[in-house]
């Protein structure tokens, strides 16, 4: 049984996070300030909250990296029972906040609201990485290792589709086959699930109107310009206008009520207007460097559960940001979710970075051996 050695955290990953939050922190300022003075008259009202937001996640990021990842199994079932339970919540009148027509939020009072889809993702990794590592050579077999998860994917999936959430809702699958795939499942268990789940999912998705549009939008977004198209068209423009260099930060004009969902969803045709080529690249790579760290601790981890649990939390990252930046650049159909780190939204950041937490805790336990994914050491 090989040897654990304790280190120090991983660094390199630490200092990119920070930095894309950093830039975050920024882009919400300059994205947000012309809405912001005219909602509620301060041009500072959501970099405030982003900034409050970020520290308690940085506190929170601190404190997680600290408890050893394999006590997390003690309380995964309880944190999964309470994101289930929070997702129901969510759509009874009077709990849930209905913003913009979707019921997302758990007000916890004043102007602070909680996403309990946000922290369901994590639970879903946390759960995953659990079961999967317990059930050893069993993950292969589809009732024992394959169904499980498809039951545990399929109540948060229906909870949160009918939020309604369509990004979340497929951003929890891909995780859910992810690490399914990681955990040793055979690929044509997988390859029937995607058979089998994509009539579903077009079903989910030309069911509505509005999702109908969108897929329409993608296709010809000037089919439609003043209607389903105008999200995209004013993304592309932002994008577009900002060339090599940008027009400098703070010198945006979609920020002025062309561009909707500009310091959330879309928070990164702003960065590619105001900072050009330059900033938007700078944002990617930062990305790729934390998925880079972040699969080379899930594969150093000395054990399976703690590799599945820091390439599950890494996976999550690299697919919300694929998804995003998809989006903004007219690659993908919109879908609604924000970019890690960097776009506006508490709920997403605090769970974002307790999540890299964990993984940052998993980076300070390596074994002498390099076996990727599978295997076992006892913890000194």
């Amino acid at each position: 049984m090989d040897l654990i050695h304790r280190r120090a955290p991983d660094y390199v990953l630490l200092f990119a996070i920070i930095a894309l939050i950093g830039i975050g922190v920024v882009m919400v300022y300059s994205a947000s300030s012309i809405v912001a003075q005219d909602q509620v008259g301060d041009s500072a009202f959501f970099f405030k909250r982003q900034a409050m937001w970020a520290a308690a996640g940085f506190i929170a990021l601190l404190v997680v990296q600290r408890v050893h990842y394999e006590k997390l199994r003690r309380i995964t079932p309880a944190l999964l029972l309470i994101a289930l339970t929070a997702l129901v919540l969510v759509l009874v009148p009077g709990v849930g906040r209905v913003v913009g027509g979707a019921r997302r939020w758990i007000s916890l009072g004043g102007p602070f609201a909680f996403q309990p889809a946000e922290a369901a993702k994590l639970a879903l990794v946390l759960y995953l990485a659990n079961f999967l590592s317990n059930r050893g050579p069993a993950a292969a077999e589809f009732r024992r290792g394959v169904l499980p998860p498809l039951i545990v994917l399929g109540m948060m999936f229906v909870l949160i589709l009918a939020q309604p959430d369509m990004g979340t809702a497929l951003l929890l699958a891909l995780v859910t086959v992810l690490l399914l795939f990681m955990g040793g499942a055979r690929i044509w268990h997988l390859a029937g699930l995607a058979f089998a789940g994509a009539p579903l999912v077009a079903i989910a998705v030309f069911g509505a109107d509005y999702r109908r549009q969108r897929i329409l939008a993608f296709l010809n977004p000037w089919g439609d310009p003043q209607g389903s198209g105008f999200h995209i068209i004013q993304s592309l423009l932002a994008l577009g206008s900002g060339g090599l260099l940008g027009m400098g930060l703070g010198n945006s004009r979609q920020k002025f009520f062309y561009l909707p969902e500009r310091h959330t969803d879309f928070i990164f045709s702003i960065l590619g207007e105001e900072l050009g080529l330059i900033g938007t690249l700078a944002v990617v790579l930062l990305l790729a460097v934390v998925v880079y760290r972040g699969f080379q601790i899930a594969r150093r981890a000395p054990d399976q559960y703690g590799a599945l649990l820091a390439g599950g939390i890494t996976g999550l990252i690299v697919l919300q940001a694929v998804l995003n930046i998809g989006v903004t650049t007219g690659l993908l159909p919109i879908t609604g979710v924000p970019l890690p780190f960097v776009s506006f939204g508490g709920s997403s950041l605090l769970v974002m970075m307790i999540g890299v937490g964990i993984v940052l805790n998993i980076s300070q336990y390596t074994g002498s051996r390099d076996r990727g994914i599978a295997g076992s050491s006892q913890v000194t």
